[in-house]
C-alpha cells in the first residue's frame, strides 16, 4: 500500500474554555510522534505516510483530548489515497498554483 495524504481536525467540547490551543498542541505532539509527514494549518493537521500508520496515529490523537479533561470529542478525517500514481502535499499543492499562472 502506498502513501496517503489525510486531513485531521479533532475538536474537544466540554472543556470550559474557548481557547483550544493547548488541546491542540497535545494532539500535535502525538501526531508528530508517529513516522508521518505532519503539517499544521490554522484549521486542522494535514498528514502524508501509509495508510496504516495515519490510522493509527488520528485513533491515538482523538484519545488526547479525552486525556486533557475534555468531556467529548469530534473528529473528523478526509483521506486522498490515490494508487495510479504517487502523490505529495506539496505536489499537490504545486499543480494547482501552476494552474493559477494562466
Amino acid at each position: 500500500m502506498g502513501k496517503v495524504i489525510a486531513e485531521v481536525v479533532i475538536v474537544p467540547h466540554g472543556t470550559g474554555s474557548t481557547s483550544l490551543s493547548p488541546y491542540v498542541a497535545e494532539v500535535e505532539k502525538i501526531l508528530r510522534s508517529y513516522d508521518l509527514k505532519v503539517m499544521l494549518t490554522p484549521m486542522g493537521t494535514i498528514l502524508e505516510g501509509e495508510l496504516d500508520t495515519v490510522l493509527k496515529a488520528v485513533r491515538a490523537a482523538h484519545e488526547a483530548p479525552f486525556k486533557a479533561g475534555a468531556l467529548r470529542v469530534g473528529t473528523t478525517i478526509r483521506i486522498d489515497d490515490r494508487r495510479d500514481k504517487n502523490a505529495s502535499m506539496e505536489q499537490k499543492v504545486k499543480s494547482v498554483e501552476e494552474k493559477l499562472k494562466d
